[in-house]
């Protein structure tokens, strides 16, 4: 051994005592005893060369049985190595004799048993037959052994390339030596072998056997790719092959498509039926895929089998071909007459498809897969699992499904692995198992299943099975999204957008969401309708809202009808009538309800009580509650008021908190029915109970004035002070008036004042009126103050409130509180007349008739005569009023009148 390979094996000396070799650091155990003698050293025998070399001769001239005399001769008279050795190649090559690599291994073990020239020749054969387990039984530490014994006899064959192999890895009882095989690689290099130089490329590549080198790796893989070009110029088919590898998507210099095709195209001009076939495959996604079937058709009519099952897949429509499903059935069954596999998965799994171009057969389909899946074809497997889980075709069968799944991952479909993983999270016919599912979905993102990397970060998101990891979510969504995955775009989509788990990122969100819509999935095209609705993370936007929801209701989606319904009809609460009665037209109950309301309320529509009522009736008979109610209180305004009960017991019958607040004062004061106190105050209880106002309104009244019902004043209050704090005005407005009058309570100025102001506030003028009249004349608990009551007397008068419009009017004329302004007075005295004031228009009558001096005259001819005043010019009419209100006698009797209604 040189001194160079002395030192690269640490010290492990081939020479040694008469006792055997030493075993070095790479093999664990010694070689056995038997075996010692292939590496003793000692005195080469004397040998007939004469004989060999004859026989040599022989061979060469193809004359195997006169060779094999010759060296049978030879091996006759014992101690000749050469002989042994010729005769073993002979029986390993199967030249002369049949092919038996037992009785190979057994003459070159006898070749090598004694020292001679042709020691480490033989050893390195031998040592083949032991590595491959051809005709002995496999054995890396003999393989070792003899490699090493050829290295130091060098043999400048490939023993260097064959022990680096080895050393790589390591095997049974022989260490890895990365280092070393890689000093093994670059010798055989430098000795003119071209396999070094891509396992070394290999090696030094992101995830080899050798420390992490990217510009190594390529160096060499470059320098592999000149010396392959060298010999592919010389019309090398396996070396153009190898080049079309090494620009392959997975290949050590990079995806290169152009560079892949043109050598597959070399090779397969040379008639490489592999490369026809593979060149054909790369060129149907090329911009030329007629000429990849042509190609393809030509390696399938040749009995390429593999090629009959990608024309079948291709003409399934894959790739840039146009589909031909009649022709692909029939490409794809002669596979699988000839026991493809991959054919028997490929139709399989269109019979299932129902958007396959093939008819659907599901038990056609399956039985094809259960074929494949009994040659262990690992798609196939992850295909039936899909099957037995979704109980599409069959009812679901989750333990045989696992059993599938689990033989589909343990051969490494990263499709199986995920769905196994998936079962596990899911806890599907087994019990979940959150720590199985994440290393099984772990393992299938990292070979790139895009819908592990998504279930797997949609899990992380939800944090219910799995803790909340957002990061991580974040980052397995967004590598799914950058692997295409169209589904990853929208839920990585909705979460920047609503953010209710990951930090809002509005603009991303829009931006993927957009880009899934755009590829066609409906569900972001839902969740961008919804999200324009509400203006969660955009603009509201009624009209793109009705837009993205539109697409999706084309596309398919089954939510998306009813999300449409709702912007339709929001649309409609803004006033946009022509979306609502779309979506009421479209047949949606609750559309056709809000149509009917907004056709009786006059809300974005021209008020159409029969429109209304023909709307309404739709909706009672679809069953939708509101819209009884709605009709009971539309014909409680009507001309048949009784049939109002009737739609009333129908909302009440469906559970509406409205119809049965409406329906419990209807019994409770026998109006429309025969009075039912006991049920209507049971029906007004309920519908409290859920929160009625008008309920707790009504009860509250009833209680407080005993009216209907025995006195309850603490429950009136109750149910009063509950309406008013849920902010109904003119609850406040009542409890008020009680304790500014004391009915029930005793007077409380305090209290009084509160809640006259905060119905005040809420908008109830009866209040501000109320509140303005006792501080200006200073009535009940309610101290005077003719400033502030004054102001706000005007306040409420200004907004249209008659009764204001009235105490000012008679306040102004009398004088006594308030400055005397005949004219004011005039004014507001009409302002509350024409609005149908009562007192006002008593007041206005009775100056007329004091001006007149017909005090005693019939009063109704007076109120008659104020109508076609107010019906006239309204500035003539004031004219009139405020001339007759000059005269002393008529301002007397307007103020006795105001004098004799305290409310007004």
């Amino acid at each position: 051994m040189t001194a160079t390979l002395l030192l690269w094996l640490g010290g492990c000396a081939t020479g040694g005592q008469s006792g055997g070799q030493p075993e070095g650091k790479h093999a664990t155990v010694p070689v056995p005893s038997q075996y010692q003698a292939w590496f003793a050293d000692g005195l080469s025998p004397k040998i007939d060369w004469d004989s060999v070399n004859r026989a040599q001769g022989a061979i060469e001239a193809g004359n195997y049985a006169e060779a094999i005399e010759r060296l049978e001769s030879a091996m006759a008279w014992g101690n000749n190595p050469p002989a042994y050795y010729e005769m073993a190649k002979l029986y390993e090559n199967g030249q002369g004799v049949e092919r038996n690599t037992r009785e190979a291994a057994r003459l070159y073990s006898k070749a090598i048993s004694q020292p001679s020239s042709i020691r480490g020749h033989a050893s390195l054969n031998l040592a083949k037959l032991f590595r491959e387990g051809d005709g002995v039984e496999r054995n890396d530490v003999l393989a070792y052994h003899l490699l090493r014994q050829a290295v130091d006899e060098q043999v400048d064959r490939d023993a260097k390339l064959m022990l680096a192999d080895l050393l790589v890895t390591g095997g049974d009882n022989v260490n890895a030596d990365p280092e070393l095989a890689a000093k093994l690689y670059q010798q055989a290099a430098e000795q003119g072998h071209t396999r070094p130089l891509l396992e070394l490329a290999k090696g030094y590549q992101p995830g080899g056997w050798l420390t992490e080198d990217p510009a190594r790796a390529n160096t060499y893989a470059q320098h592999y790719a000149n010396a392959m070009a060298e010999q592919a110029a010389k019309g090398d088919v396996d070396a153009m092959r190898d080049l079309a590898r090494l620009y392959a998507e997975d290949g050590l210099l990079g995806h290169q498509p152009e560079r892949q095709l043109r050598w597959l195209l070399h090779a397969a001009e040379a008639g490489d039926p592999a490369a026809i076939r593979d060149a054909g495959r790369a060129l149907l996604t090329s911009n030329d895929p007629q000429r990849g079937l042509d190609l393809l058709k030509r390696a399938a009519n040749n009995g390429d089998i593999e090629a009959m099952a990608l024309l079948g897949k291709a003409l399934l429509g894959e790739g840039n071909v146009r589909p031909d499903p009649i022709r692909a059935e029939q490409w794809l069954q002669t596979a699988v007459s000839e026991g493809s596999a991959e054919a028997m998965t490929t139709l399989g799994r269109a019979y299932l498809d129902s958007e396959s171009l093939l008819p659907t057969n599901p038990q056609r389909g399956i039985a094809l897969l259960e074929q494949a899946a009994q040659q262990d074809d690992a798609l196939a497997l992850a295909a039936l699992g899909e099957v037995y889980l979704s109980g599409e075709h069959i009812p679901t069968q989750p333990l045989l499904a696992i059993d599938y799944l689990q033989r589909g991952h343990e051969l490494g479909h990263p499709y199986a692995t995920a769905q196994l993983g998936s079962v596990y999270l899911e806890g599907r016919g087994i019990s979940s198992d959150p720590v199985r599912a994440v290393d099984l979905l772990q393992q299938a993102a990292d070979q790139g299943q895009t819908s592990a990397m998504r279930e797997l970060g949609e899990a992380y998101l939800e944090g219910e099975v799995l803790a909340y990891e957002p990061t991580q979510a974040e980052a397995l969504l967004q590598k799914a999204v950058e692997a295409g995955d169209i589904t990853a775009m929208t839920v990585l989509g909705e979460a920047y957008l609503d953010g209710p788990l990951l930090e809002q990122h509005p603009s991303q969100g829009l931006a993927l969401l957009e880009e899934a819509a755009r590829q066609g999935d409906s569900y972001a095209m839902v969740v961008l309708g919804r999200a324009y609705r509400e203006g969660k993370g955009v603009p509201q936007d009624l009209a793109e809202s009705q837009f993205w929801l539109e697409r999706a209701d084309q596309a398919g989606h089954p939510s998306a009808r009813e999300a449409l319904t709702r912007t339709q009809r929001e649309q409609g609460a803004r006033g946009d009538i022509r979306a609502l009665a779309e979506a009421a037209e479209d047949g949606d109950t609750a559309a056709m309800a809000d149509l009917g309301r907004a056709y009786l309320e006059g809300a974005g529509v021209e008020r159409n009580p029969e429109q209304a009522r023909i709307w309404l009736e739709r909706a009672h008979r679809e069953g939708h509650a509101g819209a009884s109610a709605s009709l009971g209180r539309l014909y409680l305004e009507g001309p048949n008021p009784a049939q109002a009960v009737d739609y009333l017991e129908a909302a009440v019958a469906d559970g509406h908190a409205g119809a049965r607040a409406d329906l419990g004062e209807i019994l409770l004061e026998g109006r429309l029915t025969a009075a039912n106190p006991e049920r209507g105050l049971t029906l007004l209880q309920q519908a409290a109970a859920n929160g009625h106002e008008g309920a707790k309104l009504t009860l509250g009244e009833a209680y407080l004035t005993g009216e209907h019902v025995e006195r309850n004043v603490e429950q009136g209050l109750d149910y009063l002070v509950g309406a008013a704090e849920a902010g109904n005005p003119h609850a406040a407005h009542l409890l008020g008036q009680a304790y500014q009058e004391g009915n029930g309570v005793p007077q409380d100025a305090e209290q009084a004042e509160r809640w006259f102001t905060q119905a005040s506030e809420a908008g109830n003028l009866s209040s501000r009126a109320s509140l303005g009249r006792a501080l200006l004349r200073g009535e009940g608990a309610i101290a005077q103050d003719i400033e502030r009551g004054h102001q706000l007397l005007r306040d409420a008068a200004e907004q249209g409130d008659a009764s204001a419009q009235a105490t000012l009017g008679r306040e102004y004329l009398r004088g006594e509180i308030l400055e005397p302004n005949r004219q004011q007075g005039a004014d507001y005295l009409f302002q509350a007349a024409t609005q149908g004031h009562s007192s006002a228009r008593l007041a206005l009558a009775e100056a007329y008739l004091s001006a007149n001096g017909l005090e005693s005259a019939n009063r109704e001819q007076a109120l008659l005569w104020l109508d076609d005043v107010i019906q006239g010019e309204s500035q003539l009419a004031l004219q009139t009023l405020r001339q007759l209100l000059t005269d002393d006698s008529a301002v007397k009797a307007a103020s006795e009148v105001a004098v004799a209604s305290p409310g007004s």
